[in-house]
């Protein structure tokens, strides 16, 4: 789950210093500096803004369309098929009500402890830890995001070798595992392809880079994260429907968090692409938030359409419409108002109202909320298990 959710769509206007400390020929400082701000053009606007769109759509619905085959697997495990995760990390993570109650909090801890940390030490230090951080989690994320693509293009006359990361602590009958990764020849090139990019974000930050890893952070998300039931995602979008807004409008800790935090947890698009080409540097930006919240409810509802068994994909297709409708919606009133906008406030009234009315017409409004991919005693016994876990610690 990401530790915060960075929810704006924030305009670029980035000043632009021009002049500043120049020096005429007989040595006298010039002391007239101007100030200019980026003036987006029209097409660099639409180019920028509709990449925005285009690239939040993509991890949305591959990550819906494989988180069935994954939710298919786990129930294939759960019902004593033979299934078994390669993995602990390849395992969906079941959201609860209880969860997604909390989450609102937790995110608004988190958001504002990293905004006294930019206030109070060096934002270079604080952005070089971060990097490292997510340089790590980017490679794993992009390496399971290449994974499927990787197992139908690999040539089948290569022999496939597998390989096992164990780290164990203790010995004998003490003896606990800390890490046990098995991977085979295919995960090894996606990991050093995944270096690649990672060394490249690293080195350069290019906003190419970045929006790889963060694209694959949010199919991840979206394809790994699985909400309990419809009433369970009514309650995680709403808690953060009133974070967004509180923390954009009320404050302007979302929007400098936003602007400080130099980590692939946004998507950026540069409004002077058409200018300056690849090495632009005045960016539009999306954050993943705005992207993972939406698409796990988005995904359930895919869920919740194949358990229906029909031939027909309507809540899916409603939402993902809803989303681009919310989405437009927010770059229309951002764009005229020019004021960053927190994205869910008009997201989660479209992805939840617009499926919610669908089924009232289909008389399908009952059956959507009955709908559970989790009994309540599973739930109970998760709950019980992360309480005895923490007595034990």
């Amino acid at each position: 789950m990401a530790d915060v959710n960075q929810g704006s769509v924030l305009p670029s206007e980035t000043p632009a210093l021009d002049g500043l400390n120049a020096t005429d020929s007989n040595g006298t400082d010039a002391v007239n500096a101007t100030v200019a701000k980026f003036v987006a053009t029209p097409e660099g606007t639409a180019l920028a803004y509709g990449s925005l769109v285009f690239m939040a759509l993509l991890p949305i619905f591959f990550g819906a369309l494989r988180s069935v085959s994954c939710g298919k697997s786990k129930v294939a495990g759960e019902n004593g098929c033979d299934y078994e995760y390669r993995n602990s990390s390849d395992m969906p993570e079941t959201i609860t009500g209880r969860d997604a109650a909390r989450f609102p909090i937790i995110a608004s801890c988190t958001l504002f402890g990293l905004y006294l940390f930019f206030k109070i030490f060096s934002q270079e230090y604080i952005n070089l830890l971060l990097s490292m951080y997510f340089f790590v989690l980017g490679i794993l994320a992009l390496s399971h995001t290449m994974s499927p693509f990787m197992n139908r293009i690999f040539p089948a006359n290569i022999p496939i070798k597998q390989y096992q990361l164990l780290f164990t602590q203790g010995s004998g009958e003490t003896k606990e595992e800390m890490v046990n990764y098995e991977f085979d020849t295919k995960d090894m090139i996606c990991l050093v392809i995944s270096t690649v990019v990672g060394v490249w974000y690293i080195l350069k930050k290019h906003w190419i880079a970045n929006n790889l890893f963060g694209l694959a952070f949010a199919l991840n998300g979206v394809e790994l994260l699985h909400l309990n039931n419809i009433s369970t995602g009514c309650i995680l979008l709403g808690g953060l429907f009133v974070y967004d807004v509180f923390w954009v409008f009320g404050t302007n800790v979302m929007v400098t968090v936003a602007k400080s935090f130099e980590a692939p947890i946004k998507l950026v698009f540069p409004q002077d692409l058409l200018e300056k080409g690849l090495g632009a540097s005045q960016f539009a930006m999306l954050g993943l938030g705005d992207i993972v919240i939406p698409g796990i409810f988005i995904a359930l509802l895919l869920r919740f359409d194949v358990s229906l068994k029909k031939n027909t994909r309507t809540y899916f297709h409603t939402s993902f419409l809803a989303y681009i409708f919310g989405l437009g919606l927010t770059i229309w009133v951002m764009h005229t108002f020019k004021h960053a906008q927190p994205a869910l406030l008009y997201l989660v009234p479209a992805c939840i109202g617009f499926p919610l009315v669908v089924a009232l017409l289909k008389g399908e409004l009952t059956e959507m909320f009955r709908y559970e991919e989790v009994s309540a005693e599973d739930v109970a016994a998760k709950e019980g298990t992360t309480q005895v876990e923490k007595k034990d610690k």
